[in-house]
């Protein structure tokens, strides 16, 4: 094995290899929401119990990457995301055949449990091979992954389901999934996770004292309350969108595609414009500029009334553009806040504290929302003053993360593809 250096063709097929994994990952949990009336009719949820299907999945996923941090800089990233994304495919196989609501909601914990992983292993591989200066444009392109999902996934998903029923979106998934682990497992570099030496002094120290350096650090510490507050301004809202459209705006049903398939096309674009600008301008300096100006779209969202398409197109394309948005620089942010030599425990971590905040942030709107007999859902307004203040505390908590890293630290190692 030589060390070599990506050079940029296999940069971009590297990067685009992990966002077609983020595609499957995205579609499998964004796939929920639109779902929620059939969910609904089928296995007669209330909005608490809907709130359930979306926390076991945050929950798990959750547990998960704590679980994962304590081990996860033992292996290679190329092996490790395989691994993991097969497990995943596997779960989504297992949703798409749950017969009970009980069942269904076990399965969405397992696909949590993948899911929240390869997220946490997806930004390592990131870290470890693009240099700072980049980084916002490489999760831009990353990112793209829910745009595509949004605008081509989630409607094709809700296509399949109106055509058949729900279970068939899970299994375009799994069949999606299967496809780009063999498209991986050919294509992506093996990525050294350290020199010969590193990984032996690793291996040596005591498992929990790594794990705990790693919680413990105060940039970490930092970065984590971060993502919890990016986490909670977006999850206290977005589990209801569709339901809300639906049962208060007055957009038909079938219409429902039509939001995603909007707010996706205009994402697509954006978030690698975003990633751009974030590189040029400063990462936290975009991240305030545009978290500021979706505070508009989050309360326009969670207060409007009775609306004709045009006006559902408009707002919910303004929230899909501006809250996922602000994720890419955030994310580029947090990815360089690591301690060096712990980036896959702290983005594993990371990734666990998105999960505990999209969880925390479903629980909280599911209680607080009420549905009425009409089947209006009451109090989704108190939801967005809530999300638009989380926002706010965001926008100043940003500038106490410090940059720790420049470059990428570990080397890519290239073996020939048996």
């Amino acid at each position: 094995m030589s060390t070599i250096v990506l050079d940029p063709a296999r940069e971009r097929r590297m990067l685009m290899t992990l966002a077609a994994i983020q595609f499957t990952t995205a579609v499998d949990f964004m796939v929920i929401m639109p779902l929620a009336p059939q969910f609904a009719r089928v296995f007669e949820l209330s909005a608490q119990q809907f709130g359930w299907l979306i926390s076991a999945y945050t929950f798990a996923a959750a547990a998960a990457g704590i679980g994962a941090a304590l081990v996860i800089e033992q292996f290679e990233r190329k092996r490790l995301l395989l691994a993991v994304y097969v497990g995943f495919v596997a779960a989504a196989a297992v949703t798409a055949s749950a017969q009970s609501f009980s069942m269904l909601l076990l399965a969405r914990g397992l696909a949590g449990v993948f899911g929240g992983v390869l997220y946490g292993v997806i930004f390592t591989i990131i870290g470890d091979t693009i240099p700072e200066a980049r980084r916002g444009r490489a999760t831009g392109v990353v990112m793209t992954s829910f745009a595509v999902a949004t605008v081509a996934g989630v409607p094709l998903a809700l296509l399949l389901s109106n055509a058949f029923n729900w279970r068939a979106a899970f299994v375009m998934v799994a069949i999606a999934g299967a496809f780009n682990a063999w498209i991986a497992w050919r294509t992506l570099p093996n990525i050294a996770h350290g020199t010969a030496a590193e990984i032996a002094e690793r291996r040596e120290r005591p498992m929990w004292s790594e794990f705990v350096q790693t919680l413990t650090f105060p940039n970490h510490l930092r970065a984590f309350m971060f993502t919890l507050l990016m986490m909670v301004s977006g999850f206290m809202v977005i589990p209801y969108i569709s339901l809300y459209m639906t049962s208060n705006i007055g957009l038909p049903e079938a219409q429902l595609p039509l939001v995603y398939l909007a707010g996706g096309i205009a994402t697509f674009f954006t978030a690698r414009w975003f990633g751009r600008w974030a590189d040029r301008d400063g990462k936290r300096t975009v991240y305030r500029w545009i978290a500021l100006i979706s505070v508009a779209p989050l309360l326009i969202v969670t207060h409007a009334p009775a609306l004709p398409l045009v006006g559902t197109l408009a707002i919910a394309t303004a929230f899909f553009v501006f809250v996922s948005g602000r994720m890419v620089p955030g994310m580029a942010v947090v990815t360089s806040a690591a301690r060096p030599g712990a980036r896959a425990a702290f983005m594993t971590l990371n990734g666990s504290m998105m999960q505990i905040g999209s969880g925390l942030a479903a629980t909280l709107s599911g209680a607080m929302i009420q549905r009425l007999p009409s089947g209006a859902l009451l109090h989704y307004n108190w939801v967005g003053w809530i999300a638009a203040a989380a926002t706010l505390i965001a926008i100043w908590w940003v500038g106490t993360i410090e940059t720790l890293d420049a470059a990428p630290t570990v080397p890519i190692i290239e073996e020939p593809i048996g």
